[in-house]
């Protein structure tokens, strides 16, 4: 890991690259916004600067490494066009910018992609071919057609034009927010950190860089620290679920970052709902990591400037509404009540007067009279309702209690 400020000069990325990457690309390019979340520095302890690239047009950072790369093609190059291998947001930006500059763009993802993402892909004007049940099949698929039609092959992140083009967004940030001392960073393949690292040692030497990973896809990690955990499992923050980091960003982030934090799923899910709540923008599981890692644990940063990227906003509706609903069940906001009564007139009525004393609004009810192991003229009620917080909840399981009912909570989350 790096010490104080001490760079090796052998990295093929330097921040001169990353400034002429950054006059080539940025005509095309969102200039995203550096803001100062309040709300977020006070419940952290530390003084937290988002950068909204999920502003971008295709929703992610992604679009400035592909573009840089774009650019700096031959003329032949730009003729046969390129290809690559990805199911996320890297299809998308070199897609898009492919098919702005005339470049024909084939993706090679895994047979099990999801459709919105294959139609998404194909908005853009590339050409998609669904190979393989892994990203590595796919992966070796792509590299087997860039030899067999003259393609060039485009890497998501282990390509010095991709890390300069990335980088660019921390000129960005240094520009608009100077006082940032610390910078909490996804890490996947490890391109965005190799750009921000980069930018930020060459700028201000004693900044510290920390990556963020997720528990389940430690890759990195385990390069760097020499271990050997697993990575595998089914991570919120899909975009940075990479078994495989680059042989080229390991370097980089060798001599440049500082750390390397694993966050957890419940620590995910709690930053991408309250970006949601609190800044009103949405971001994917793996833009969120930066967040997650302050979430986890905040003395690490206390008293800190923290940048952090917001790097992508591609996230399923579907999965988005249950990661909300969850935050809420675990906030104490919306829960569901499991009563044991009697089958018989008016049971429900007074279990609905202390809620309604108590103003709790009730959802929804499930009866169950026939699947329970309960006597004959005993049933369970099951009721989902919505509370202002956890005390509430408290005082609501309280209530009912004092009353004479069997009550208890059922999965909470």
């Amino acid at each position: 890991m790096a010490t104080a400020a001490q760079p090796d000069d052998a990295l093929p990325v330097s921040i001169e690259d990353v400034r002429a990457a950054h006059a080539r690309i940025a005509p095309s390019i969102v200039r995203t916004p550096t803001l100062l979340s309040q709300t977020l520095s006070q419940m952290t302890g530390a003084k937290v600067y988002l950068k909204f690239e999920n502003l971008q047009f295709t929703a992610a950072y992604k679009e400035r490494g592909a573009l840089n790369r774009l650019l700096q093609l031959g003329d032949n190059a730009m003729k046969t066009g390129v290809i690559a291998a990805s199911a996320g947001n890297h299809a998308q930006g070199l897609a898009y910018h492919g098919k702005r500059l005339g470049v024909p763009v084939t993706i090679v993802m895994p047979k099990p992609t999801p459709t919105v993402k294959v139609m998404q892909t194909e908005s853009h004007g590339a050409r998609v071919v669904l190979f393989g049940e892994t990203f590595d099949q796919a992966y070796a698929h792509a590299r087997e057609l860039e030899k067999v039609e003259n393609l060039t092959f485009v890497h998501p992140f282990d390509e010095p034009e991709i890390i300069a083009g990335q980088g660019t967004l921390a000129l960005e940030m240094m520009e608009d927010a100077p006082d940032i001392d610390c910078f909490a960073v996804p890490i996947g393949g490890g391109g965005l950190i190799s750009g921000i690292s980069t930018v930020a040692r060459a700028l201000k030497p004693g900044v510290e860089i920390v990556g963020v990973q997720a528990e389940l896809f430690p890759s990195m990690y385990n390069v760097i620290k020499g271990t050997d955990l697993p990575c595998e499992g089914d991570t919120l923050a899909e975009g940075i679920a990479v078994k495989y980091p680059g042989d080229l960003t390991r370097r980089f982030v060798r001599a440049l970052v500082d750390d390397i934090q694993l966050v957890d799923e419940r620590h995910l899910e709690q930053a991408v709902s309250l970006l949601l709540q609190i800044e009103k923008t949405v971001v994917e599981g793996a833009g969120a990591a930066g967040l997650a890692a302050l979430l986890a644990n905040p003395e690490r940063f206390k008293g800190r400037t923290v940048g952090i990227v917001l790097c992508g906003g591609n996230i399923d509706t579907r999965l988005l509404a249950n990661v909300l609903l969850r935050d809420l069940a675990r906030s104490g906001r919306l829960a569901r009540i499991r009563l044991r009564l009697q089958d018989r007139p008016g049971s429900l009525f007074g279990v609905f007067g202390i809620f309604a004393k108590l103003n709790a609004n009730v959802l929804e009810i499930y009866h169950q009279r026939v699947f329970t192991n309960l006597p004959a003229k005993g049933l369970i009620t099951d009721i989902e309702c919505e509370l202002r917080d956890s005390a509430h909840l408290d005082a609501l399981l309280t209530a009912l209690a004092n009353a004479g009912y069997d009550a208890g909570l059922v999965e909470p989350a």
